[in-house]
């Protein structure tokens, strides 16, 4: 049966309204082509919502989202109603589904599989950018079993997508409890912080200051900083007292070399995400083993030890050991993520809908910089977590790979 042929309404293209920070909870979530891949939207994703919208792009439950442009053409998403009133961009076309002709998520986990995957690549047009428009995505056909077939497959994939998500939760802990592995290994205790409405500043930094900002001054943030210098943390220094920052602009049209998105770097992980971005107009050079560190957004802590020559988005601090500091650079990567940096930068962002942090910022951080053998056993450890994360992982997308393979063949048996 086509796809259109299964449809309770036409198939809609979304809004091309502008994204806006969403400021209380009535506004509907914008859903954009970024905002979802295979497995859905994160929990933790900060939604926009949409600056002007319609009532035909409000979201009903069942309905599926299919990309038409771009580098994701034919993902798709599922829309349970779950996150709440939802509207979907422009570069979306939603189908709304019989659910007495069809199960809206069985199509949903048949957009996963093998079969669809290589009509999306056969159809797609590659001038300018791969396209797939609504009539070409309603003439696909699927195969339809029963309704207790189809219930009996969508429990299959739902399982499965659950016993991924399972380990891939398992792999992140261990990854995300390396900060607390620091700050125990350091010999660290975090300053606790009640909540206050006032504090007190000096006089001398107000005059030395031309864009006083009272965040800047949180307690919170001057509490730690204290008690970094204190002689709890010993060898407490600048960031740029001890690495270079390098901002060798490069044409990344005219480099040969690949480009590095913030988006290809895992939040918390410091792990490559596999995902590519097309590169912007400047970029930022940078050598095996330097530590990139993003800018925009910081608590989404996205930092990387190089391991390559590269180009990167002009959004990462590019930072480099300098000569003849004892200082390792996976350490550095290690303490960049760390509750040290997060909480130093939490009160220190700019800017409403793309928060950031400044250059003389960063450059003004404190981290710890103990001896090497300390170094280098913080490192050690935090590697062989690395590894059972990794192993942690792959099982997941092993199992995750399985289940699709047995989806189609049950599939088959009709």
């Amino acid at each position: 049966m086509s796809l259109g042929s299964l449809c309770l309404e036409e198939p809609c293209y979304g809004t091309s309204a502008t994204a806006i920070e969403r400021t209380n909870d009535e506004q509907p979530k914008y859903i954009r082509i970024t905002d979802f891949d295979d497995f859905g939207i994160e929990a933790d994703h900060v939604y926009m919502t949409a600056e002007n919208y319609s009532s035909k792009h409000m979201l009903k439950s069942g309905d599926i989202l299919f990309a038409r442009t771009g580098a994701t053409v034919g993902k798709t998403y599922y829309y349970d109603g779950s996150i709440g009133d939802a509207v979907f961009a422009g570069y979306c076309i939603r189908f709304h589904f019989d659910s007495k002709k069809v199960i809206p998520k069985f199509v949903y986990w048949y957009t996963k599989t093998k079969n669809f995957s290589a009509w999306v690549k056969g159809i797609q047009r590659p001038s300018g950018q791969p396209n797939i428009n609504k009539e070409e995505y309603k003439s696909y056909k699927i195969t339809l079993p029963t309704a207790e077939k189809q219930a009996a497959l969508i429990a299959l994939m739902d399982v499965a997508v659950k016993k991924r998500e399972n380990r891939l939760q398992e792999a992140n802990k261990t990854l995300t409890e390396q900060g607390m592995f620091i700050l125990n290994r350091l010999n660290i205790k975090m300053p606790i912080y009640s909540e206050q409405l006032a504090c007190a500043v000096r006089l001398a930094d107000i005059r030395a200051d031309r864009t006083f900002s009272s965040d800047y001054y949180h307690p919170e943030r001057i509490s730690l900083i204290h008690m970094m210098q204190s002689s709890q943390v010993s060898n407490t220094k600048k960031l740029n007292s001890v690495v270079d920052f390098h901002r060798d602009i490069v044409s990344s049209g005219e480099s040969k070399m690949k480009y590095l998105g913030l988006a290809g770097v895992e939040s918390n992980t410091g792990e490559l995400s596999g995902v590519e971005e097309d590169a912007a107009g400047q970029a930022f050079s940078y050598q095996k083993g330097d530590v990139l560190y993003g800018r925009l957004r910081p608590y989404l802590n996205k930092v990387l030890l190089a391991d390559y020559e590269g180009i990167c988005s002009t959004e990462f601090h590019v930072m480099r050991v300098k000569s003849g500091v004892d200082l390792l650079p996976e350490y550095l990567a290690a303490i960049m993520r760390s509750p040290l940096i997060l909480s130093q930068t939490k009160h220190m962002m700019t800017g409403n809908t793309h928060p950031r942090i400044s250059n003389d910022d960063v450059q003004n951080l404190f981290i710890p910089v103990p001896e090497r053998a300390i170094q280098q056993a913080i490192v050690d450890e935090l590697v062989k977590r690395g590894e059972v994360a990794r192993a942690l992982k792959l099982e997941a997308e092993q199992e995750w790979i399985a289940a699709k393979v047995q989806f189609e063949k049950e599939l088959l048996k009709g």
